[in-house]
């Protein structure tokens, strides 16, 4: 696998090193033993797909609170996806900064997404399938969430949102001292 660094500590794009013969071709998409060289979560609890049946689909952006803070690492098996993360560690010299990223089936990247970090994607093709790898399960009561269209981020999503979940619709607006407030809190608790 090749790591490749992104604007944002912590997050990689990992592409996978190729092997090809005539009966097509082979790659390793996960290794515990790589990530951990790079020092990334690598005790992935839980997997999860996400099929989206049109282009236009938003997932996100969501985000769990310590001590339930998932990393992920992100995969598109059919179709295409916009990808969106945010830096939310209060202490990062990137808090409150977003990447973004096309993820295809054909391109076969992946991207890590640390822990504290909010996590939402746009699909860019119909049928598309998402096979993420989550290091925490998932928490209701530590769900949090902001709207695609937030304007504490003026991400620029590159087609129309077609389809949008109720939930997803109606998280508050994002305030980027509370949200800072509250991760810091949970955070220092988690450590003791």
């Amino acid at each position: 696998m090749i790591f490749h660094p992104t604007d944002l500590d912590g997050a990689w794009l990992v592409e996978p090193d190729l092997k090809a013969d005539d009966r097509g071709l082979y790659a390793r998409v996960w290794c515990e033993d790589e990530f951990a060289e790079r020092d990334l979560e690598r005790s992935m609890v839980q997997g999860n797909i996400s099929q989206s049946r049109s282009a236009g689909t938003m997932r996100g952006v969501h985000y769990q609170l310590p001590p339930m803070m998932e990393a992920k690492y992100v995969r598109v098996v059919r179709g295409a996806i916009y990808d969106v993360i945010i830096d939310l560690r209060p202490w990062s010299d990137t808090f409150l900064e977003h990447i973004s990223v096309e993820l295809t089936a054909s391109n076969r990247m992946g991207l890590y997404v640390p822990a504290m970090f909010a996590h939402g994607f746009q699909t860019l093709s119909d049928d598309t399938e998402v096979h993420y790898l989550v290091s925490a399960s998932y928490t209701p009561g530590l769900e949090r969430g902001f709207r695609y269209d937030d304007p504490a981020f003026d991400i620029d999503w590159p087609i129309a949102i077609e389809v949008v979940s109720d939930k997803d619709v109606t998280w508050p607006d994002f305030d980027p001292e509370s949200a800072a407030a509250e991760l810091s809190a949970a955070y220092s608790n988690r450590m003791g």
